[in-house]
């Protein structure tokens, strides 16, 4: 696997595996005892829907690492 730099996700487009827009990544979250990314914090485009997401006090997804298929132009999650 190759390293990516958190500096280099910020601003990324966020799209589903569907081709749906979901937002930009705003932020990403990791537990601190392991190092592990936890979740992506994901300000929603106007047209889009949550889905199953958790959706945080300032209305922005909170998408788990998980879910992340690939990265280059833009990140893209299964939905």
């Amino acid at each position: 696997m190759v390293d990516i730099l958190a500096e280099n996700l910020s601003g990324k487009a966020v799209t589903g595996v569907d081709g749906a827009q979901l937002g930009m990544l705003y932020n990403i979250t990791m537990d601190l005892e392991t190092g592990k990314l936890r979740s992506l914090i994901v300000e929603p485009d106007d047209d889009s829907r949550a889905g199953d997401f958790e959706v945080d006090e300032n209305g922005r997804y909170r998408v788990p690492a998980d879910r992340v298929q690939a990265i280059k132009d833009h990140m893209i999650i299964d939905r």
